[in-house]
């Protein structure tokens, strides 16, 4: 009893912090706050790299959006750097959510679910294909990055599996936003017209790809979770 007690404190107080995080982003203008973390990551050299890690991390886990850091690594390192630099970020900051979804909700999750074939099913199948579904689900945009991240640490999914198919399906995207910032030259030319007309030609080919990825991964899913339920039935 005390147990579920604590796991649905614990649920309140996660979902009490997301719902804050929500409002603060809305109140404060978040896209400058980052751009101005930007401005001064540009002017610290080497010892910016460390604090860009840092700031999107803590946006993973706080809910932020990540494109504008994406964009600004292209125009302060380059292309090349760039990506490295922004995949190792949004691993970490994905590996971070992952993990405070884990421990935070996971045990409530499973008491809920306690009975009901068909949740198990699919949680199965995430537990037993958890790297495939991972790496199209991160290949799609209808799955939203943030939330995702703390999605799958309520999953059974491997931690290792959930971080090397996410920094595997991060990597296409990572490199093409990395690459449009690269383009803006500057962290002030940053959604202006000519970045952004760049951008609308990379969100095109991201949505062909992430479309197919979409229908992939929504029929794997269900062919995998019916043959785990079909087990369980048998």
């Amino acid at each position: 009893m005390q147990n579920k007690s604590g796991s649905k404190l614990k649920l309140i107080l996660g979902l009490f912090l997301i719902g804050l995080l929500i409002l603060a982003s809305i109140k404060f203008n978040v896209q400058e706050l980052l751009r101005s973390s930007l401005d001064k990551i540009d002017k610290l050299g080497a010892l910016g790299i460390g604090l860009f890690i840092l700031i999107y991390v803590l946006a993973c886990v706080l809910f932020l959006p990540g494109s504008i850091l994406t964009l600004g690594a292209g125009a302060i390192f380059g292309v090349v750097k760039g990506s490295i630099i922004v995949s190792l970020s949004s691993t970490l900051g994905a590996a971070c959510a992952f993990l405070i979804g884990r421990y935070l909700v996971r045990h409530w999750v499973e008491s809920k679910i306690e009975g009901n074939q068909k949740f198990k099913a699919v949680d199965e199948a995430v537990a037993k294909e958890g790297w495939k579904i991972v790496g199209l689900t991160r290949l799609s945009p209808i799955f939203p990055f943030n939330l995702l991240n703390y999605a799958y640490g309520v999953t059974k999914v491997m931690f290792r599996d959930y971080v090397l198919a996410s920094w595997i399906g991060m990597m296409p995207g990572t490199i093409m936003y990395v690459y449009i910032g690269s383009l803006a030259g500057d962290i002030a030319t940053l959604g202006s017209r000519a970045t952004t007309g760049a951008v609308s030609s990379v969100q095109w080919t991201i949505r062909i790809v992430g479309f197919i990825a979409t229908v992939l991964v929504t029929v794997y899913v269900t062919r995998v979770a019916k043959k785990a339920l079909n087990e369980k039935i048998s």
